[in-house]
Order: C-alpha cells, then sequence, then structure tokens
C-alpha cells in the first residue's frame, strides 16, 4: 500500500493476498487432520499429555525456587498427581488406539516460560512466591479449560471410561488452583504486600 496526497491506495484483493507471505510448516510436522469430533478429542488428549510432561519437568524447578514450605510442599504434591495425569491421559489414548505422540503443546510451552522467568527474577522471596503462585494458576486455568474440553468430547462421544478419567482430573487441577488461592490470599500475598 502507498499513501499518495492523504489518500489511501489499496492494492487489487487479489495481488495483496498474493503479495502476503505464506507459513509455512517444518516439512517433519504434519498436520493431523481432523475431519470428526472424535478426531479432535485425540488432538486434545495428545496436547494435554504434553502439557503435562512439560509441567512434570517444570514443577521441581518451581518447588526449589518456592521459600515458602507450604508452597514448595504444594508443587512436590502436585508433581505426583501431574504424573497421574499422564497416566490416566496415555490409558485413555491407548483405549482409542492411540499412541501419547503428538506435537509439542506450544500453549503450555508459552505460560511455562513465563513461570521460567518468575523464578529467575531478581525478588525479595515473598514476592518470587506469590509470582509463583500466579504462575501456577496460569497452569492449572490453561489445564482445566483443556480438561473440561476434552471431557465434553468424550462424552459426547460415548466413551464414559474417558469422561470420568478426564473429570477426575479436572477436580483435581480445581482443587490445587483453589489451594493455591488459599495460600496466596492467607499467607504469601499478604507477606509479599509489607
Amino acid at each position: 500500500m502507498e499513501i499518495t496526497a492523504f489518500h489511501l491506495v489499496r492494492p487489487e484483493p487479489e495481488r495483496y493476498l498474493r503479495e502476503q507471505p505464506q507459513l509455512e510448516r517444518p516439512a517433519n510436522r504434519r498436520p493431523m487432520e481432523l475431519s470428526t469430533l472424535k478426531d479432535l478429542y485425540i488432538h486434545e488428549l495428545k496436547d494435554l499429555f504434553s502439557a503435562e510432561k512439560q509441567i512434570i519437568k517444570a514443577l521441581p524447578k518451581m518447588a526449589k525456587a518456592a521459600t515458602n514450605p507450604d508452597l514448595k510442599a504444594g508443587f512436590e504434591q502436585h508433581l505426583e498427581e501431574t504424573k497421574e495425569h499422564a497416566v490416566r491421559l496415555e490409558k485413555i489414548l491407548k483405549s482409542h488406539d492411540q499412541t501419547t505422540r503428538g506435537p509439542k503443546c506450544k500453549g503450555m510451552e508459552g505460560v511455562v516460560a513465563e513461570g521460567a522467568e518468575m523464578i529467575e527474577e531478581e525478588a525479595d522471596d515473598e514476592v518470587r512466591d506469590a509470582g509463583l503462585i500466579a504462575a501456577a494458576q496460569r497452569v492449572e486455568h490453561y489445564e482445566m479449560a483443556g480438561y473440561g474440553s476434552a471431557r465434553t468430547y468424550a462424552e459426547l462421544l460415548g466413551d464414559k471410561a474417558g469422561a470420568k478419567l478426564l473429570q477426575t482430573t479436572l477436580d483435581e487441577e480445581a482443587a490445587t488452583d483453589e489451594k493455591l488461592t488459599t495460600l496466596a490470599t492467607s499467607a504469601i500475598n499478604v507477606a509479599a504486600d509489607k
């Protein structure tokens, strides 16, 4: 586009579209074909599995960075729950003759990266702990959105066993989020405000 004498001159739509750079998918990454709700369900399960594996790697670092003993213990407890979440997802995928292999969950990668930045911040211990809670809650909310969608797909597809396992995980994620809120509002955020 060019501007002449305060008038915007737009190129013809066809030429404009031809000139736009096309996003290229890496040669080793083909998109999964999503033709049915079941395809989407399997895609979501694999995405959640990738997210859980990333969280399993991140939680020990968050526990090490936490200075509040209750927060540290909470991260360690959630690590064990998260390992079980991954096992449940693998079980559901196997029941559909699927592997856990799939693309890396980019959304969780970004959320985990933000948490890693909080660990590295120059901050008072109480303030860093408050930031770690915020980072952990972003993880929980992301997971709850994914598990809620996957559970709904399972119900619609008649996968009662999968829906039950996904609901169990969804309940555990919500409980973790509530524990983090209680810890933040009763102790850590209060200490950070001094």
